[in-house]
């Protein structure tokens, strides 16, 4: 057997990683992210975030009471809508490591109907060096969801720490 075919011994020694995300010096103030792939919200994901979270607006998990009031369908839940575009955007702006800092300036802009599709795009709003971990930068972003027709759904700005390539 050739050694690109053994299969003995522990597989973190054959492991060969690969950084995954973006570092520090990516986020130059100004950049856009497009998100890739978006998601679709089905019931199941409504009614289980909703029950999961122990949120009992009729809204989002009884058909009949969100018609009686004025809407086509169930309701997603907001924090459900919130979730999905933060983790859309994951991938290009905290994947890279660093602490999750937090989000400020979280706004609803319209009811987001179960079966739409949501999409992110994001802006880096500021970077600066840490003053107190070696290594890292504060980075902030603007980040909004909406849909494909592009009707603006959910925005927010959040910040993480950020590694440096280096």
């Amino acid at each position: 057997m050739s050694d690109s075919t053994d299969k003995s011994g522990d597989f973190r020694e054959r492991a060969i990683l690969l950084a995954r995300g973006n570092r520090y010096e990516d986020f130059e103030p100004g950049r856009v992210f497009e998100h890739h792939l978006g998601r679709t919200l089905t019931e199941g994901d409504n009614i289980a975030f909703t029950t999961l979270t122990l949120h009992y607006n009729p809204l989002y998990f009884n058909e009949a009471f969100a018609r009686a009031n004025g809407h086509d369908g169930l309701v997603a839940n907001p924090l459900l809508v919130f979730n999905i575009v933060f983790g859309l955007s994951v991938e290009d702006l905290s994947e890279g490591g660093g602490p999750f800092l937090g989000v400020d300036d979280l706004n609803f802009l319209r009811p987001v109907r179960v079966g739409e599709t949501l999409l992110a795009r994001s802006r880096v709003l500021d970077r600066r060096p840490s003053d107190k971990f070696k290594g890292y930068g504060i980075v902030s972003w603007a980040t909004e969801g909406f849909t494909p027709e592009g009707l603006t759904v959910v925005t927010f700005q959040r910040s993480n720490l950020v590694r440096y390539r280096q």
